[in-house]
């Protein structure tokens, strides 16, 4: 079964944050840099791919995005911390 996927993507390290879900990540994540649809992401220029997570389905997706919505600044700060404490771009490593 194929994982859906929730993700934090910014447009520099501690910058402005975005949290989504999706079902094909490597897709999203490469519409949120080539700038494919109007919105947030694309007025700040959030690009880079900071942390993600999988999960089995598409609403446990929906869940933890929501959650993760209404955390404070500094939880979500700590969870890419956990994840990718030099906070690199990760698109690279979920293509593979």
């Amino acid at each position: 079964m194929k994982p859906f996927y929730v993700y934090i993507i910014c447009n520099r390290p501690f910058g402005t944050l975005y949290i989504g879900s999706t079902d094909d990540v490597g897709r999203r994540i490469y519409e949120h840099r080539e700038g494919v649809f109007p919105g947030f992401s694309r007025t700040y220029g959030l690009k880079i791919l900071v942390w993600y997570e999988a999960v089995e389905t598409r609403e446990a997706a929906f869940t933890r995005e929501r959650q993760l919505k209404k955390w404070n600044r500094d939880w979500k700060l700590r969870l890419i911390g956990e994840m990718n404490p030099e906070w690199r771009d990760l698109y690279e490593e979920i293509l593979h």
